[in-house]
């Protein structure tokens, strides 16, 4: 199998897929698991200071299924994480104490107080924990109260609130974006300017998953009601990839930690084309399980064998270059034709059809 090592921000993965912040990163004995099972990091559930009130219903998840049953959209109303800060300062360190060479990145979110972020980032750092992930993307629930993609829809706060924890901590910094939003790229560089290390992208995207026919009631169901939450799984994919891409572009050079729909080593490596050095994974291994770790190592070395790339950082931002305006893309097709037409005048049985010295013309390149 070929090295899928890369470091990213002075963090060494070995190999760069992570899960994604949410139920398969809820606590130590899962996130241990994981990393068992073979994955290279985990964003941790995002977490908050104690005193911020969590209260999660059930049923929370709702599936968009095709004509065959197949799951293509999967849809949540779940909050960050209900346990109690102090019981995350104690995961972190045992993970760390236990997983020295696995990558753990705490996902922080508060309201807009810079002494609440402050305090959240020092005390996750003192963990020691590799990385932080500030949470500006969560689109249902926390919203409400000005956090999550409230905050992440401002690039004002965005770079201020990234601006806090720059100052309170020297662990690279994240920033998640939201894809609720009409420009992904203004809280992304906002982030940089508040002196994020790089961005995560992107979090679901607020959806209605659908309306029971026979009952009238919006999915998820709690008690007769619903409320728009999150989307995410396969049909989420083309969205990530295009927005992945529009920062890449924008920002280039920039770290990115991609995800959007990613179930197999095929969208991961679609991630890693568009820009994305490290991949995240969460509803993914919620509907497959830990184990699809194994295919998207396999998937990626294979890969990486067919095209001879020697180290995963080969492949970021490979696609890039052939995205570009639709514009150039009607002068490249008219370009294309007038060389078809040009070539057929080089054939022999076109001579004759003008006059020798058009033809001679026509096939001078310093005329």
């Amino acid at each position: 199998m070929k090295d899928l090592s890369i470091t990213v921000n002075g963090i060494h993965f070995d190999n760069p897929f992570l899960l994604g912040s949410g139920p398969p990163g809820t606590n130590a004995r899962v996130i241990g698991k994981a990393f068992k099972a073979g994955w290279g990091g985990v964003v941790a559930k995002t977490t908050s200071l104690s005193d911020t009130e969590v209260i999660n219903v059930v049923p929370r998840y709702g599936k968009l299924k095709s004509a065959s049953g197949d799951v293509i959209g999967f849809q949540n109303i779940e909050l960050i994480s209900d346990r109690p800060f102090e019981d995350w300062e104690e995961d972190f360190k045992s993970l760390k104490k236990e997983f020295p060479n696995k990558v753990v990145i705490a996902s922080i979110m508060e309201c807009f107080d810079k002494a609440r972020w402050q305090e959240l980032a020092r005390r996750c750092e003192a963990t020691g924990v590799d990385g932080l992930e500030l949470n500006f993307s969560c689109p249902h629930g926390h919203p409400e109260r000005g956090m999550g993609a409230a905050m992440g829809q401002d690039p004002a706060q965005v770079q201020e609130v990234t601006s806090w924890v720059r100052e309170a901590v020297t662990t690279p910094i994240w920033a998640k974006m939201t894809p609720n939003i009409t420009d992904i790229t203004a809280p992304s560089a906002a982030a940089i300017r508040g002196g994020a290390h790089g961005v995560s992208a992107i979090n679901t995207i607020l959806s209605i998953i659908g309306i029971d026919l026979k009952t009238l009631r919006p999915q998820p169901t709690v008690e007769g009601h619903s409320v728009p939450g999150g989307y995410s799984a396969l049909g989420a994919k083309p969205i990530g990839l295009r927005m992945v891409q529009e920062i890449a572009r924008a920002l280039k050079d920039f770290p990115i930690s991609g995800m959007g729909g990613v179930m197999t080593s095929r969208d991961a490596i679609e991630f890693f084309l568009v820009g994305s050095s490290t991949v995240q994974v969460c509803t993914g291994a919620m509907l497959q399980g830990l184990g699809m770790i194994d295919e998207l190592k396999e998937g990626l070395s294979s890969f990486m064998e067919q095209h001879d790339f020697n180290s995963v950082s080969e492949i970021v931002g490979k696609s890039l270059p052939y995205f570009t305006t639709h514009h150039d893309l009607v002068e490249r097709q008219a370009d294309a034709k007038a060389l078809k037409l040009s070539s057929r005048a080089s054939r022999d049985k076109s001579w004759g059809e003008e006059s020798l010295q058009a033809q001679t013309t026509k096939m001078t390149s310093n005329e």
